[in-house]
């Protein structure tokens, strides 16, 4: 079996799984650097290939953790190139 890394930040609560080829050091310091301006929006790439932004302010709380799982070859990081939405299921 064909594995690969998958990324998980949670936000106040809620879920986010990293599309692969995110600079999750990139993440990590602009999250830093949106709470410490009192709040700023950080965008990813989630799996299923989507831009997500979020609202970081100081009072965020932030979670990020790092799995192995089975590999996906739609997991690109090309959101020019989503996935597992509604219309995939037509």
């Amino acid at each position: 079996m064909q594995t690969m890394v998958r990324t998980q930040i949670t936000v106040n609560g809620t879920e986010f799984f990293l599309a692969q080829g995110q600079e999750i050091e990139g993440i990590k310091s602009a999250i830093e650097a949106a709470a410490e301006a009192g709040g700023r929006f950080v965008s990813f790439i989630v799996v299923g290939n989507r831009s997500m932004s979020i609202l970081v302010t100081a009072a965020t709380q932030v979670v990020i953790s790092v799995d192995t799982v089975q590999f996906d070859h739609r997991d690109t990081g090309d959101d020019d190139a989503p996935y597992g939405g509604t219309f995939d299921l037509l």
